[in-house]
C-alpha cells in the first residue's frame, strides 16, 4: 500500500510540475513565435536533433540504467551499492559529455553546413555544446531519484529549468531590443544553457536531503562492480537511443529540404517546420505530462515487481496504467479536434498551426499509450524489443518524410506520423501480451525462485 501511494504521489507531483512546465512552455512558444517569427523558431528547432543525439550518447541510456539498477538494489536493501551506481554513472556520463563538447566546438561549421544545410546554425551549435555537461549530471541524478522512488528532486528541478530559461531569454531580448532592432535567435540557446545549469545545481544541492555522501571518497575496487554493471545495462540502451536519435535527426533535418523539393523556398520550408515542431507538436504533447510522469515512475516500480516475483501486482499495474493512458488519449483527441483551429489562429496567429493540430489530434490515443507501453517494456528489461519497436516506428516516419512529403507535402508527413504511432502500439501491445501470458509468467516465477 505504501509503494502504491508513493507511486500515486510521485505521479501526481511530476504531473503537476510537468503541467506547470508545459504551461510555461506553451506561452514561451507563443513569445518565441512573436519575437523571432516562424523562420526563427524553425532555425532554433533545427539544432535540437544535434542536442538530442548528444544527450542520447552521454546520458539517456545511463539514466535508465541507473534508475533500474538503483531500484533493484533498494529492493534488496543494498543502499551503498545503489550510491556507487550513481557515482559510476556520473563518471561515465560526464566524461562522454566533455567529449561531445569538444567535438561540437571543433566541427560546428561542418555540422551546420553539411548536415543541417544552414550555415546560420554554426554559432547555435557551438553555444549549445556547453549545456551538455550540465545535462549529463542532471540526468544521472534524476535516474537515481527515480530508482529510489523520490519524485521531489526531479519535479523541483523540472520547474526551475523553464523558469530560468524563459527569464533569461526574456531579459536578454528586452535588454537587447533597447539597443538594436534585431534580436538574435542565439538568445534561446543561452536560455537553454542557463536552465540546465540551474536545474543541475538544484539537484546536486537537494541530494543532501537524501543523506547522500557528496564528498566521500570511493575506492576503485568498490566502483568496479557498479561500473561494470552500468556498462552492461547502458550499452544496449545507449546504442538504442543513439540509433533512434540518429534516425530522429535524419527525420528532422530532412523535413525542410524535402519541403523545398516539393516546391517551397527556404524561408517557407523553415516556417512550416517551425510551425510543426515549435507550435503544433507542443500543443499535442501538452497533456502527455501525465503519461510521461507515470512512465518514468512506473519503470522502476515494474523492475521492483519483477525482482520480487510479484506478478499479480505487475499485472494490475500494467492494466490500470494502460487503460488510464488510452482514455486520456481519447479525451485529448476530441478536445484538439474541436479546438485546434481556435488554438492556431488565436494563440499562435497561424491558421497553418491550427490545421496541423487537427490532423495530429488523431495520434493522441496511441502517442500517450506508447509512452507507458515502452516504459513498461524497459522496466521488464526488454530493451532490445523497445529498440526494434521504436526503430520500426521511426522507419515509417522517415518514409513519410521522403515519400509522403514528396507526394502530399506536410500532410503526407503528418499521415506518416499517425501510421507510425499506430504501428508502434500494435507491436508494443503484442510484445507485452506475449510476456504476460500465463506460460511466461510461470517461467518467470521459477527463474526468480
Amino acid at each position: 500500500m505504501l509503494r502504491k501511494n508513493a507511486l500515486i504521489r510521485g505521479t501526481f507531483l511530476l504531473t503537476f510540475s510537468g503541467f506547470f512546465c508545459r504551461f510555461l512552455g506553451f506561452f514561451y512558444r507563443i513569445y518565441l513565435s512573436h519575437t523571432f517569427g516562424e523562420e526563427g523558431v524553425g532555425l532554433y528547432q533545427l539544432i535540437f536533433p544535434v542536442y538530442t543525439f548528444c544527450f542520447a550518447l552521454t546520458s539517456s541510456g545511463l539514466e535508465t540504467a541507473i534508475s533500474r539498477s538503483v531500484a533493484q538494489k533498494y529492493a534488496q536493501e543494498k543502499k551503498k551499492e545503489a550510491i556507487n551506481s550513481l557515482k559510476a554513472g556520473l563518471l561515465i556520463s560526464f566524461s562522454l559529455s566533455l567529449l561531445c563538447l569538444f567535438v561540437l566546438q571543433q566541427h560546428a561549421p561542418y555540422i551546420a553546413t553539411t548536415l543541417l544545410h544552414d550555415s546560420r546554425c554554426t554559432s547555435l551549435i557551438a553555444t549549445l555544446s556547453y549545456a551538455i555537461p550540465f545535462a549529463s549530471i542532471h540526468s544521472c541524478i534524476i535516474g537515481y531519484c527515480y530508482g529510489i522512488k523520490n519524485a521531489k528532486i526531479p519535479a523541483f528541478s523540472q520547474i526551475v529549468d523553464p523558469i530560468v530559461r524563459i527569464t533569461t531569454v526574456c531579459f536578454l531580448c528586452y535588454f537587447f531590443t533597447n539597443h538594436s532592432s534585431y534580436t538574435p535567435i542565439i538568445f534561446t540557446v543561452l536560455g537553454l544553457i542557463a536552465g540546465e545549469m540551474a536545474s543541475t545545481l538544484l539537484s546536486i544541492l537537494q541530494l543532501k536531503h537524501l543523506s547522500f555522501p557528496l564528498y566521500n571518497r570511493t575506492s576503485l575496487s568498490t566502483m568496479f562492480h557498479p561500473f561494470k554493471e552500468l556498462i552492461s545495462l547502458s550499452i544496449p540502451l545507449t546504442l538504442n537511443r543513439i540509433i533512434l536519435s540518429f534516425l530522429t535527426a535524419l527525420e528532422g533535418v530532412s523535413i525542410p529540404s524535402r519541403l523545398q523539393l516539393y516546391g517551397y523556398n527556404v524561408k517557407e520550408s523553415l516556417s512550416l517546420y517551425g510551425v510543426l515542431t515549435g507550435m503544433a507538436l507542443p500543443c499535442i504533447l501538452f497533456p502527455s505530462a501525465i503519461t510521461n510522469s507515470l512512465a518514468v515512475l512506473l519503470m522502476p516500480e515494474i523492475a521492483t515487481c519483477q525482482a520480487n516475483g510479484n506478478h499479480l501486482k505487475l499485472h494490475k499495474l500494467v492494466a490500470r496504467s494502460l487503460s488510464s493512458c488510452f482514455i486520456l488519449g481519447l479525451i485529448c483527441c476530441l478536445f484538439f479536434l474541436l479546438t485546434g483551429s481556435f488554438i492556431g489562429s488565436f494563440l499562435f496567429k497561424s491558421q497553418t498551426a491550427g490545421k496541423f493540430i487537427i490532423t495530429l489530434a488523431w495520434i493522441c490515443p496511441f502517442l500517450y499509450l506508447n509512452t507507458t507501453l515502452l516504459s513498461i517494456l524497459n522496466g521488464l528489461g526488454k530493451v532490445s524489443h523497445t529498440f526494434l519497436i521504436n526503430s520500426a516506428g521511426l522507419f515509417i516516419r522517415i518514409l513519410g518524410v521522403f515519400i509522403g512529403i514528396s507526394i502530399h507535402g506536410m500532410e503526407g508527413y503528418l499521415h506518416g506520423l499517425l501510421i507510425s504511432q499506430l504501428f508502434v502500439t500494435i507491436l508494443a501491445c503484442t510484445t507485452l501480451f506475449l510476456y504476460l501470458t500465463p506460460k511466461n509468467t510461470t517461467r518467470q516465477k521459477k527463474s526468480c525462485v
